[in-house]
């Protein structure tokens, strides 16, 4: 069979896959690609240590996968499906192959509870619903007669500014504690991270530890460096109990807040495991044009653990889905407020 295609392709600005409106032919080599991603892989991808026991070594992975490209693959969209294949052999959402008709993706919440019913939240005025206020991506209303404070954040790309914070924060003065609810937050901004943070701590807290790639080896690391948030010292700090609710559907940077939070000192994680999602994406140029996006760079919680594959909650509690459906009740919001108010211990 031909080894060369014939393809279509728009030129690739970002990771996201924004075009250009001029369209070109271009010829490119299958094997030489497939070759190139193999081994951008190989020298650059940060979990194959971590992921030893998960998942197939990355010179079988090569064995595999090569066949296909020179029996299975008849035409371009073939030939896309055998890559996207092979790099979703690493089981990492933050891995893409960005082209102009497809984009690759991993789906890491896979087969687990969702833990999370959008419309009883947003539109139930027990919660959201009416008398809801917004700012800066946040939802936020009292509940149990003024006594819990609940924030619903949806993405972490979504900014916000410290006075939007202040405001809802002095809008929840007089509650007993608060809920932050990120359940599907599919991550964002570091930056919106740890300027969320920062208004929950009294001092210089060590959050994480990041490391860098630092040559082609599996093991080829530089040492950790400790990610730190400051207090927002001209904001306002919230000293009250806070339940941080949590699902699978949460990734990326949102994994990292709900490290960040666990186990300071007035937070409890409530919910379902995290996503994961820890590595720093790094993205380059197949010589076709397409592009690529992996974890490069390895993220670490602040007791040097990866959490690739999700934080574990303090409690673990699962959406009551029958209670959802018939009386449109949130059981996880209904306990975190019951743990606030002193009806649970």
């Amino acid at each position: 069979m031909k080894r060369i295609f014939a393809i279509i392709f728009v030129a690739v600005s970002s990771v996201f896959v924004s075009c250009d409106d001029d369209l070109e032919y271009e010829d490119f080599d299958i094997v030489e690609n497939f070759n190139f991603l193999w081994k951008e892989i190989d020298e650059k991808y940060c979990f194959f240590d971590y992921k030893k026991d998960s998942i197939m070594r990355w010179d079988l992975v090569y064995d595999k996968y090569l066949p296909k490209v020179y029996y299975d693959c008849d035409n371009v969209t073939e030939y896309f499906d055998i890559l996207a294949a092979m790099l979703g052999e690493l089981k990492d959402g933050h891995v893409n192959l960005y082209t102009s008709f497809d984009v690759s993706r991993y789906d890491f919440a896979d087969n687990t509870p969702i833990d999370f019913d959008y419309n009883v939240v947003n539109y139930n005025d027990r919660y959201l619903g009416k008398d809801t206020r917004i700012v800066g991506g946040f939802k936020y209303k009292t509940l149990r007669d003024g006594k819990v404070g609940y924030i619903y954040y949806g993405s972490f790309s979504s900014s916000f500014s410290s006075g939007n914070i202040n405001n809802i924060l002095n809008a929840f003065e007089d509650t007993d504690g608060l809920i932050i609810d990120v359940r599907s937050n599919g991550g964002g901004s570091i930056a919106n991270v740890n300027a969320l943070v920062s208004h929950f701590i009294d001092e210089t807290t060590v959050i994480g530890y990041r490391v860098n790639k630092t040559g082609p080896g599996h093991s080829d690391f530089s040492s950790p460096v400790a990610e730190k948030v400051s207090p927002d010292n001209d904001g306002v700090i919230y000293r009250k109990p806070v339940y941080v609710l949590t699902n699978s559907r949460c990734f990326s940077a949102t994994n990292e807040f709900v490290y960040a939070m666990k186990g300071l000192p007035r937070v409890k994680i409530l919910g379902g495991k995290t996503g994961g999602g820890c590595g720093m994406p790094f993205t380059t140029e197949l010589p076709c044009g397409w592009k690529v996006r992996f974890s490069a760079n390895p993220c670490y919680d602040k007791n040097m653990q990866i959490t690739e594959f999700g934080v574990d909650p303090d409690i673990v509690l699962h959406l009551d889905e029958e209670l959802a459906y018939k009386q449109k009740l949130d059981n996880i919001i209904e306990t975190a407020c019951d743990y606030i108010v002193g009806k649970k211990k």
